[in-house]
């Protein structure tokens, strides 16, 4: 029996056929699509892909520019560029860096802050780069390694400019320092202008000019290999070094002003009244800002930073102080200019000044009263009573406007970091910080520059030469003019200036007549620093630490030193033709005729020419 025939041929083969058909469709599609993504990636990502390329073989490298230069007015160097050499280890030359560094100490010092800054920036960096392991290597620590060089392969000394400060410590408060960017700082500047840099300006005029002199970064196209390492420069723009700057600042008197300061704690601002330059400007005690370039050990900066004396504090523009009897001449020339008083007009004092209605007395510094006092004889002897009783009358309001028209209670504007605005009290200021009510009293104080009143050094040196300008008010600038490298001297920085307006030109004539008689005068309180070879105009003042209660008295040799008054002493001069104001603070010095004055009496011999030999005067000393 034949057995049945189950295949059917030609359905198999129909089937083949469609399968054949289906795959064949799917591998063209398949093909198609990978032709299609080829064309794109090849045609129209053609530029794309290209520059990831390019960008895998070709960098761009910053070069970092050099620094500006800062010089003073006779053209002596105050901040240099110097080369500093630093050891260096390239990880991939060497076996174990750890043992390779302790084959270093042997040679030169290596600290634990060295060791632990090179572990730090071994982790970010490749190992063809040079991670340094010492910084600011000695003359001695150089040639100590050339010698050993060829015993540390791997190991290579660098040389990098670093800022310098040729005068140190005479100079620091007024410059400032540079120090490596920190991470709150790179937060706030242009990456791309600080590409390759590690330096900035910390404070100071450093701060202050910062886009001056820093420059501006230059750059190397260079080829690197798969693993980064550079194989050739294709291209390169050199960096454009900031620019130099010039100041007003005169390093002899800066250094004779430190030196009149001696072992106190103080300030002195000199300022050129003709055109606002900032002559001298000193803070006792200072500092090294050479400490700080490179980085400050832990120690050392402690050690500034917890000291009583407070070196790293800038008194000249960041100590607020009550102006004490400073102000009186801007008061009396307040009082003229409303209109409230004349130069004829006298006030008598018996001692003490009680508002009508009230018991409280304000007492004068002497006990016995001055009698019958005028403006200049009010100045010159520096009589409260007057000076109670003109801020009364005129009222705060018209006595605190018209003193900030000399710049009291506001920022100068000056070009070194850091400055702070006092204190010109007001109704307005207590309601708003206090939440308290403005009384009568506190009017009076303001007349003789206590209380809450506030201004720095800088602000009674800046409002003191207003006075020698008969009220041309100039902004104090440190920086005179810029010179961009391999230019002519730029001209002058701007500078801004305004009038004050009192009514009567002759005002300003009366005022420094009175301020002249401070010296001049055989009643004057400065007269023990009166000059055979000019004339001075100045102005004496404590400034209270605390205050005194209705019966007490102050007796500075019962008083701890920390606690006595701060002696204040404004001047210029010469009165005819004046060159120079200035301020001078000394903290705790007491009597501003007795210390602050002879300090003002040295600089000023030393930029006038003046032998310095002081009065024996004697006497009372008002302030």
């Amino acid at each position: 029996m034949l057995e049945p025939n189950l295949q059917d041929g030609k359905r198999e083969a129909r089937l083949v056929a469609v399968r054949a058909t289906i795959a064949a469709g799917l591998v063209i599609l398949a093909l198609s699509l990978v032709a299609v993504r080829l064309v794109h990636l090849q045609v129209d990502q053609h530029n794309h892909f290209s520059v990831l390329s390019t960008d895998n073989r070709v960098k761009l490298q910053p070069l970092p520019p050099s620094r500006g230069l800062i010089y003073d007015a006779r053209g002596v160097l105050l901040a240099d560029n110097h080369p500093s050499f630093s050891l260096e280890i390239t990880i991939e030359k060497v076996g174990d860096p750890h043992a390779t560094i302790d084959a270093l100490a042997r040679l030169i010092t290596i600290e634990g802050e060295d060791r632990e800054r090179f572990e730090r920036q071994m982790r970010r960096r490749a190992r063809f780069q040079g991670v340094p392991i010492r910084l600011n290597l000695t003359p001695a620590e150089v040639a100590r390694f050339a010698v050993d060089a060829h015993r540390f392969p791997g190991v290579d000394i660098r040389a990098e400019l670093v800022r310098t400060y040729p005068l140190g410590a005479d100079t620091a408060h007024v410059l400032g320092y540079v120090g490596r960017i920190n991470e709150q700082e790179l937060t706030r500047i242009d990456g791309s202008s600080y590409a390759g840099s590690q330096f900035i300006g910390k404070g100071g005029v450093e701060k202050a000019h910062e886009a001056l002199l820093h420059g501006q970064v230059g750059y190397q196209q260079v080829e690197v290999n798969a693993r980064g390492r550079v194989i050739r420069t294709l291209e390169s723009r050199p960096p454009i070094s900031g620019e130099d700057l010039h100041l007003y600042l005169d390093v002899a008197l800066q250094h004779a002003a430190r030196d009149a300061l001696g072992q106190e704690r103080g300030a002195v601002v000199a300022i050129d009244p003709r055109n606002g330059g900032v002559l001298a400007l000193v803070s006792t005690p200072t500092f090294d800002p050479n400490l700080f370039v490179e980085g400050i050990g832990q120690d050392d900066y402690q050690a500034l930073l917890n000291s009583p004396d407070k070196p790293l504090f800038n008194r000249a523009v960041r100590g607020q102080y009550p102006p004490g009897s400073t102000i009186k001449p801007f008061v009396a020339l307040a009082g003229l200019a409303a209109g409230v008083t004349t130069p004829e007009r006298p006030t008598y004092c018996p001692g003490y000044f009680s508002l009508p209605g009230h018991s409280h007395r304000f007492r004068c510094w002497r006990r016995g009263g001055h009698g019958a006092q005028n403006l200049e004889q009010a100045v010159v002897q520096s009589c409260d009573v007057y000076f109670y009783d003109l801020a009364n009358r005129m009222g705060i309001e018209r006595l605190s406007g018209f003193l900030s028209q000399f710049g009291f209670g506001a920022l100068t504007g000056i070009d070194v970091a850091g400055e702070l605005s006092g204190l010109m009290p007001s109704p307005e200021w207590k309601q708003r910080v206090r939440q308290e009510l403005w009384y009568p009293g506190e009017t009076l104080i303001v007349g003789i520059g206590q209380g809450s009143f506030l201004a720095t050094p800088l602000q009674l040196a800046t409002a003191t030469a207003a006075v020698a300008n008969h009220g041309h008010f100039i902004q104090p600038r440190v920086a005179r003019a810029a010179q961009a490298p391999g230019q002519p001297l730029a001209q002058s920085l701007p500078l801004v200036s305004r009038p004050i307006e009192v009514g009567n030109a002759h005002h300003w004539d009366r005022l420094i007549d009175a301020m002249a008689g401070v010296v001049e005068g055989e009643r004057g309180t400065a007269r023990r620093i009166r000059s055979p070879d000019y004339r001075i105009a100045g102005k004496t003042g404590t400034s209270q630490v605390f205050s005194l209660g209705q019966g007490q008295t102050y007796n500075a040799k019962t008083i701890p030193k920390d606690l006595q008054d701060h002696a204040l002493f404004v001047a210029f001069a010469p009165v005819e033709d004046p060159r120079i104001a200035l301020a001078v603070i000394v903290e705790h010095g007491g009597s501003g005729g007795a210390t602050a004055a002879p300090v003002a009496r040295r600089i000023l011999d030393a930029y006038l020419g003046g032998s310095t030999v002081l009065s024996e005067a004697g006497g009372e000393h008002a302030d």
